[in-house]
């Protein structure tokens, strides 16, 4: 006899490697739309199933808001989930109770295990002022450049321009600069300085930003261009910038940037860039512009219950 999965919280089927993890409620018979951090509290709360009509209407806006916001990992901005080759075991509930495979988000959102779209958060993402994008999570918000798009969302921000398909899969949309904040432990980052929590970021940050097999596989070199102390947000803080070279497509300038929320003075915050090193790519200047106007958000926040 075969047992039902549980209801309970699970990692998201959606979930894109590099961003970070959440999971989602599995009500013991679909996917619902309430998602939040690994082991916190919910960022919206379980919902019963919407019908047929209500979640066609509403996949396109899911789509756009799980790959938006949880997409954006330095320059990469991907439209489809899993890791790499298709099959993410981390976005299953437990294999021998439940459902074999999961759906996963194809830009249409999450996916019941009959393959039927599932509804996923439409909304609650919080009001970010204008020009900025609000990161609610580290109470911080990220200026928008001009001929930016910047998304808010209670556990993260992100600022992106210029997609394109992805040079190894263009199934999935890359972009030529990108900058996504959200506190270090979503980046399963716990050091207790910026300077440490910089380091440890940055080489992670470079491998899931141009690495992987949509830019040819694990990236071929890279070259430190600056480890250095900066202010953020009137808070100490620290940013190690790479150039790396890959082994498909156009190389990438990328940047970890660390620093106590200036929300709650605990809670380490990660600022992950990055630049293509093309002609129509932005100015590696942009990094320092995006960081000289990191503010604290009008609305506070900062904590997301795993304060370093």
């Amino acid at each position: 006899m075969t047992h039902a999965t549980p209801p309970g919280w699970y990692p998201d089927p959606g979930q894109i490697p590099g961003a970070p993890p959440s999971e989602r409620w599995w009500d013991g018979t679909m996917w619902t739309d309430a998602v939040r951090a690994p082991g916190g509290s919910p960022a919206f709360p379980p919902q019963p199933p919407q019908s047929p009509r209500r979640r066609a209407r509403t996949a396109v806006v899911i789509g756009v808001a799980v790959a938006v916001l949880a997409g954006i990992v330095g320059g990469v901005y991907a439209l489809t989930a899993g890791d790499d080759d298709g099959d993410d075991d981390s976005a299953k509930p437990p294999a021998s109770s439940g459902p074999s495979k999961p759906g996963e988000d194809d830009g249409e959102g999450p996916k019941k295990p009959d393959g039927s779209v599932s509804p996923g958060p439409s909304d609650g993402a919080p009001e970010a002022e204008e020009g900025f994008a609000s990161d609610t999570a580290s109470g911080i918000s990220m200026p928008v450049p001009d001929g930016w798009e910047g998304k808010s969302g209670p556990a993260g921000a992100g600022v992106t321009t210029g997609r394109y398909p992805c040079p190894g899969d263009d199934t999935k949309v890359c972009v030529r600069g990108g900058a996504f904040s959200a506190p270090a432990t979503a980046f399963k980052i716990r050091k207790t300085s910026p300077e440490a929590a910089a380091k440890a970021d940055i080489e992670k940050n470079a491998e899931e930003s141009y690495g992987g097999k949509i830019y040819g596989g694990k990236l071929v070199s890279h070259k430190q261009l600056a480890s250095k102390s900066v202010t953020v947000a009137g808070q100490k803080g620290y940013l190690v910038r790479w150039k790396a070279v890959n082994r498909k497509g156009p190389d990438g300038y990328v940047q970890s940037l660390a620093f106590k929320s200036p929300a709650d003075g605990t809670t380490m915050v990660i600022v992950r860039f990055g630049i293509d090193d093309t002609d129509d790519a932005p100015s590696v200047s942009v990094m320092d512009e995006i960081t000289k106007g990191i503010k604290e958000s009008r609305g506070g926040g900062g904590g997301d219950g795993q304060q370093v």
